[in-house]
Parts: C-alpha cells; sequence; structure tokens
C-alpha cells in the first residue's frame, strides 16, 4: 500500500508541475530558474533535516556518488529539457522521456544486474504507444530539420542522464544512503554546477517578483522537487528504477487532464486510446503474478 501511495503521490505532483513550470519562462533565463528551484529545495531540506537531527555525515565515497546522482538528475538533465523545448514542442519531449523506461530497464541489467521481464519491457512498449497517440498531432507536424536533429539530441541526452540519476539513487539506496539526506545533498551539488555552467555562459542572475513566478518557484521547490522526488526515489529503492518509472509514463496523462480545466485542452480519438494504451501498459508491467506479495 505504501508504494501505491508514493507512486500516486509522485504522478499528481509531477503531473501538475507543467503548469507551473509555464510561469517559469520569460524573463529569467532557464537554467537560472532551474538553479533557483534545486538551490530552494536543497536549502528547505538541509534545514529538515537539522531540525529533525538527521545526520548530514557522509564519507567521500558516498558524497561522490550523492553528487553524481545530483549532476544527473537534479540539474543537467533539467536544463536540457528546457533547450530541448526550445526547439521542440513540449509534447515530443513528453513522448521521448517516456523512454526513460527502456533506459532503466537497459541501465538497471547493466549496472545493478536486474532481471529483465518480458511483461515489463511489452507494459513499455504499450504505454509509449499510447503517449505516441496523445501527442500524434505534434508528431505528424514535426519535420526533422537541423534544429529538430538539435531538439532531438538535447532530449534524449536529458533521459540517458535522469536514468543515470535513476540508477544511482537505487544504488545509494542499497548502500544504506537515506533518500531525504542524499536529496539534499545532492540538490545541493546540482545546483552548484548549474551555478558554475551559469556563470561560465555569462548568465545574468535576474528574479521576477511577480506572484505567479515565486508561487510557482516554492510549488516547484517544495511540491515538485522535494516531495515527489522523495516520493519518487523512495520508491525506486523500494522496487526498482525500472518500475518506478512506469510512473514517468502516466505524468502527461495527468498533465493533460488538468490542462483540460486549466486551458481548455480537448480531448480527442487520438487522446482515448492512448489514455487507455498508458494504463493498459502500466497495469502489464506492474501487476504481480498470483500468489506472489504485493
Amino acid at each position: 500500500m505504501k508504494n501505491v501511495s508514493l507512486y500516486i503521490i509522485t504522478v499528481l505532483v509531477w503531473g501538475s508541475t507543467w503548469i507551473a513550470i509555464k510561469y517559469q519562462l520569460g524573463s529569467v533565463d532557464p537554467i537560472v530558474s532551474v538553479i533557483y528551484r534545486f538551490g530552494l529545495a536543497a536549502g528547505l531540506l538541509i534545514l529538515f533535516c537539522k531540525i529533525r537531527g538527521l545526520s548530514l555525515k557522509f564519507s567521500v565515497k558516498e558524497h561522490f556518488f550523492m553528487a553524481f546522482l545530483g549532476v544527473f538528475l537534479f540539474s543537467l538533465n533539467y536544463w536540457l529539457v528546457y533547450l530541448a523545448e526550445v526547439y521542440l514542442t513540449s509534447g515530443l519531449v513528453a513522448v521521448m522521456f517516456s523512454s526513460i523506461v527502456f533506459f532503466n530497464i537497459a541501465n538497471g541489467a547493466i549496472f545493478l544486474g536486474a532481471p529483465l521481464e518480458r511483461k515489463m519491457i511489452i507494459g513499455a512498449l504499450v504505454g509509449i504507444l499510447g503517449i505516441i497517440f496523445i501527442f500524434m498531432p505534434e508528431i505528424q507536424s514535426f519535420h526533422l530539420a537541423d534544429k529538430g536533429v538539435v531538439g532531438l539530441v538535447l532530449g534524449f541526452s536529458s533521459v540517458l542522464l535522469a536514468s543515470f540519476g535513476n540508477i544511482m539513487s537505487a544504488r545509494n539506496t542499497k548502500n544504506n544512503i537515506p533518500v531525504i539526506q542524499a536529496n539534499a545533498i545532492g540538490m545541493g551539488y546540482g545546483t552548484l554546477v548549474l551555478v558554475v555552467i551559469a556563470l561560465f555562459l555569462g548568465k545574468e542572475f535576474s528574479f521576477s517578483f511577480s506572484i505567479p513566478y515565486i508561487g510557482s518557484l516554492v510549488f516547484l521547490s517544495v511540491f515538485g522537487s522535494i516531495i515527489a522526488f522523495g516520493s519518487y526515489l523512495t520508491l525506486v529503492g523500494s522496487i526498482g528504477a525500472d518500475k518506478a518509472s512506469y510512473a514517468i509514463m502516466v505524468v502527461p496523462i495527468v498533465a493533460l487532464i488538468i490542462s483540460s480545466f486549466a486551458e481548455g485542452y480537448v480531448w480527442n480519438f487520438y487522446g482515448i486510446v492512448g489514455l487507455v494504451l498508458v494504463l493498459g501498459g502500466n497495469f502489464l508491467a506492474l501487476r504481480k503474478k498470483p500468489g506472489l506479495p504485493a
């Protein structure tokens, strides 16, 4: 039941972050907004650890693995997602990011020795087919021009880095590094790396004091980063990066449902078929065989 709750929290929160991210785009450079988001999240998590008396003392080796987690899951991959959306529509990027299921299955087998289950691969294929159906209009309008190729490279690079971060989180959990402390320190390292990149690129550290920007920043930091990542990475440690990543396929569904009310998105035949396929793919991949514990 705990895993189900973590799965639901992850899907619902990340599904709602798509709307919040829209309010982060504009006057503030994307990399700077990502710095604010994870910098605030890291600070709040470290404060939480101090208040709760959670130890933040780790060995140099453990810091290395937490830094690896932060760089690949809390900084570079998010920056690449923003850059990819400069060249591609958000729908296409969502389709690409759903492929993290396959990356996690492959990387889990390579680096963690996780078994390859046929039902998981079939479930991933069905789910991604559903995502493709949902965003069929955007896919049909895509042309493989030079800028499109750049977007594809950036998008799939982001997915690959995020998958490495997923695998590293599973590795850290197996080695008894608590998720909360790992996220706090990892987000700190990830933020520092982005600050160095931003300074090197000469980015301006501007800030918008508008209510939408500040409100979305707080939401993305507290709910989208602290709560959602805490739930998701706990799920990764519990059921594995391959199974946990199926939640990411459901995230666009929640985003579109919210968009139906907030932005007037209209569901069509492709969208309904895609919804059924995504849910069916998750069922195939995550259902337990008779006689096995849930």
